[in-house]
């Protein structure tokens, strides 16, 4: 499993590569986790465009950094999932907590849309 960070202002793109099981959750929990704190990330977006597989073990690294991004009142999104990986994250209920978009592009669009208007709406206060 490889991981690769994307920044677009306070949105941090994880692209995902690989197989994200047992024995690589550790390592990309670890990786997210520093990569938040050190650029002060308050949303992020899980790019599975590339992942061939996934167990339980990566349906905790998505659960942990949903806690971690909505601590930081952000927004957790997913997308690229093929088949296998979609079937996995709504069998495991992800999107009961999470976002489902086709690209980083309509993720990036949602995130500004949504806390543009949060901001605006503080505005005029």
């Amino acid at each position: 499993m490889q991981i690769e960070f994307e920044m677009t202002d306070d949105i941090l793109i994880a692209n995902l590569d690989g197989e994200l099981d047992h024995h690589t959750s550790a390592v990309i929990r670890e990786e997210i986790d520093k990569t938040v704190d050190a650029f002060h990330s308050k949303h992020l977006i899980f790019n599975f465009e590339k992942v061939t597989f996934m167990d339980s073990s990566g349906i905790g690294v998505v659960m942990g950094r949903y806690n971690k991004i909505t601590q930081l009142s952000g927004k957790l999104i997913i997308t690229g999932c093929n088949e296998y990986i979609d079937r996995i994250l709504d069998m495991a209920g992800i999107y009961t907590i999470a976002s489902r978009l086709g690209t980083i592009a309509e993720s990036i669009e949602l995130i500004e849309s949504e806390y543009n208007d949060e901001e605006a709406e503080g505005d005029n206060e």
